[in-house]
């Protein structure tokens, strides 16, 4: 359930870029009657108009998860704070320029800012972040968790990376499909890795 919270602003992302991309004239009106009081120049393309439409529901999916967490009190992430901030910035530049470029690097700075705090936490800190996470569940030697440690920082850079080849070397429509489609499948296959690998090295 909580992947499913997790996922959900890129769902919606997903969802309604889809929509607007199959219905670009709407797409187009309701951008301009939506943000043209926001965007460079006033008037959204239909060209751009899905994106921005899209990019508009996850930075609103994402105040809504904070703001639903906060009602129930619940501990919101702190990445969760880092994710709507990052939205915030560059979905509004993408929105002000009409330019999709900024959204893409969303998801970049997003691991990449994962992957530095875990790898400062190991080496200036001394405290291992994915320990922290899971120690309570799981006994293992220290060994064992700098290695799964260090998996996760190089899985989250190499994320960033190939979301940035994706963005840069395909449409933006097979681009919105790898971050919902390719980002999840790939997660998910890392997980079910470290899962067998952490499986081996359990104490008892």
């Amino acid at each position: 359930m909580k992947i499913l919270f997790d996922f959900l602003p890129i769902i919606l992302f997903f969802g309604m870029f889809k929509y607007a991309e199959g219905n670009t004239d709407w797409a187009a009106r309701t951008a301009t009657e939506w943000l043209g009081f926001m965007v460079s120049g006033g008037v959204v393309g239909v060209a751009e108009a899905p994106v921005l439409l899209a990019t508009v529901v996850v930075i609103l999916a994402t105040l809504a998860q904070i703001l639903w967490l906060v009602a129930r009190g619940r501990k919101v992430d702190t990445m969760l704070w880092v994710s709507l901030g990052l939205v915030t910035l560059l979905g509004g530049a993408t929105i002000y320029f009409h330019s999709e470029a900024f959204i893409k690097w969303k998801p970049t700075v997003l691991y990449w800012v994962m992957g530095a705090a875990l790898l400062v936490g190991q080496l200036v800190f001394h405290k291992n972040g994915i320990q922290k996470l899971m120690g309570a569940q799981l006994n293992l030697p220290d060994d064992i968790w700098r290695k799964v440690n260090y998996s996760w920082i190089a899985f989250f850079a190499v994320m960033g990376l190939l979301n940035l080849w994706v963005a840069y070397s395909f449409s933006t429509a097979t681009w919105v499909n790898f971050k919902l489609f390719g980002g999840m499948g790939l997660m998910l296959v890392f997980v079910m890795a470290q899962a067998i690998f952490l499986n081996k090295h359990v104490k008892a």
